[in-house]
């Protein structure tokens, strides 16, 4: 008798192992996406955590200033130059210097970008829905962090495909903490 495998048996093999990753695919793709959004989450709470050292370090206001530029955010870290704060007219002018080159973090991170998913809950109970703009910081979107380690209260949205993070900045104590959200709970968690 001769030893091997039939056509059929063949076939079917195949056919298993096509089924078993045509469903493995999706769920890869899906922690891809989480893990990218995670770690997009995680720079942003890092670049704003550098700011508030770099204002207790130089003794004076430094701002991180969020720009939509056609349909994606960039920023960049800018010192206060006249002892007002970093504020937008003295940022044209350049009284309020950059310090960091501009970054995307779409460049840093493919697929993910700053912005909310449609009908997504406010983050605090009682508050209100983001909507559709990811960045909460007031009209200039510029979180600003003091030398006595106070800064601008507010949040910063990031999201993947599937995965949605918010970056919030206490005011009292300059610090940052990220949250995701549990579509299945429909909920905020902590990270």
């Amino acid at each position: 008798m001769a030893a091997g495998y039939s056509l059929v048996e063949l076939m079917f093999v195949m056919g298993l192992a096509a089924t078993v990753s045509a469903m493995a695919v999706p769920q890869s793709l899906s922690a891809l996406d989480d893990a990218r959004a995670t770690g997009a989450a995680r720079y942003i709470a890092a670049r704003l955590q550098r700011a508030r050292t770099e204002a207790i370090a130089r003794s004076t206001t430094v701002g991180l200033r969020f720009t939509l530029a056609g349909s994606h955010y960039s920023y960049a870290m800018y010192v206060d130059g006249n002892g007002n704060g970093v504020r937008t007219a003295d940022v044209a002018s350049g009284v309020d210097r950059q310090v960091l080159a501009p970054e995307r973090l779409v460049d840093q991170f493919p697929s993910i970008d700053f912005g909310t998913l449609p009908g997504l809950p406010a983050v605090d109970p009682g508050g209100a829905p983001p909507g559709s703009d990811p960045i909460h910081l007031g009209a200039s979107n510029i979180a600003s962090f003091t030398p006595q380690a106070t800064a601008t209260a507010g949040s910063i949205y990031i999201r993947g495909d599937h995965a949605q993070f918010v970056v919030r900045i206490y005011n009292d104590t300059a610090r940052t903490r990220i949250l995701k959200f549990d579509a299945a709970a429909n909920r905020w968690r902590p990270l």
